[in-house]
């Protein structure tokens, strides 16, 4: 019996990537298809033929606000898929308000949301994607990233030939005092340890350099924050991916960011890896502090 071919839903913020997100699909050999009413997703679904190439396999579809999406609508279809047998990724593309608006003034397009203002429109618009946010399997935060860098991201994480993609692990370490990730699934603070910072030898160094991880982790507190937490993990991620989860992202924040959270990051990533996940490290912060 032919399998079913691999749906993925490219949904979120207008400006924020998802034609950038849909290019970068049709180039990793999706058959895109783009704002098209979520009522139809089943039937463009069935109509690709199981004996077609692999391009026509691989489907994505871009549905947003201009087709008047609604999560009502969105669950209906997927439950639908899901009786198909369909393997389906949503793909939820963001950014904070300010580079929306800045977006839509530089392009000068009119937001598909009818409002006074710009502001009123992304204001309206994310309220009413808040729920569908919620059920997306990635969530991609385009505020500082590039269009390249948004590409690249796509294809990390969509180049696998298979319909079905492992779970794929981002472990990232940040300074609280530089603002919280907005996209991350599990948070971990690791400000109850002692601070590296105080010690004038270890100021300029990193959580990367041996003398910083000998110090943090000669703190009883470290070694049973790190087996608790990768205890944790080693419970969580296998039912994740058996739930089709496709991307997880694990935050570790400390003061700065640049000691405490970048040796714990590492461990975690470590740890992740040796239980055969495709893990990435990320320390957002750590350049941030000078010496």
């Amino acid at each position: 019996m032919p399998e079913a071919p691999e749906l993925v839903i490219i949904t979120g913020m207008s400006g924020a990537g998802r034609s950038t997100a849909s290019k970068a699909l049709e180039d990793l050999g999706f058959h895109v298809i783009d704002n098209l009413p979520v009522d139809l997703i089943s039937r463009v679904v069935s109509y690709s033929d199981p004996m077609e190439s692999t391009k026509r396999r691989r489907v994505a579809v871009v549905v947003d606000t201009r087709s008047h999406l609604t999560f009502e609508d969105l669950e209906q279809s997927l439950l639908g898929l899901a009786l198909q047998g369909v393997p389906t990724s949503i793909v939820f593309l963001d950014a904070d308000d300010d580079s929306l608006a800045k977006r839509f003034s530089e392009s000068r397009r009119p937001h598909p949301v009818s409002a006074p203002t710009v502001s009123e429109s992304i204001a309206a618009e994310r309220e009413a994607l808040a729920d569908v946010r919620g059920e997306a399997d990635v969530v991609i935060d385009t505020t500082d990233r590039s269009v390249h860098e948004l590409r690249g991201m796509i294809e990390e994480i969509f180049a696998g030939t298979g319909p079905r993609r492992p779970l794929r692990v981002n472990v990232t370490s940040f300074g609280f005092k530089h603002g919280v990730p907005r996209i991350v699934d599990l948070m971990f603070d690791v400000r109850f340890l002692p601070n590296p910072h105080w010690d004038p030898e270890l100021r300029p160094l990193t959580g990367r350099d041996e003398a910083v991880r000998d110090y943090v982790f000669s703190h009883e507190e470290a070694g049973e924050f790190l087996d608790r937490v990768t205890d944790m993990l080693g419970f969580l991620l296998p039912r994740f991916d058996d739930e089709g989860k496709t991307y997880l992202t694990i935050g570790v924040g400390c003061t700065g960011g640049k000691h405490r959270s970048v040796a714990l990051a590492d461990a975690i990533a470590s740890f992740v890896e040796g239980l055969g996940y495709d893990v990435s490290v990320t320390h957002r912060d750590m350049p941030k502090d000078g010496t």
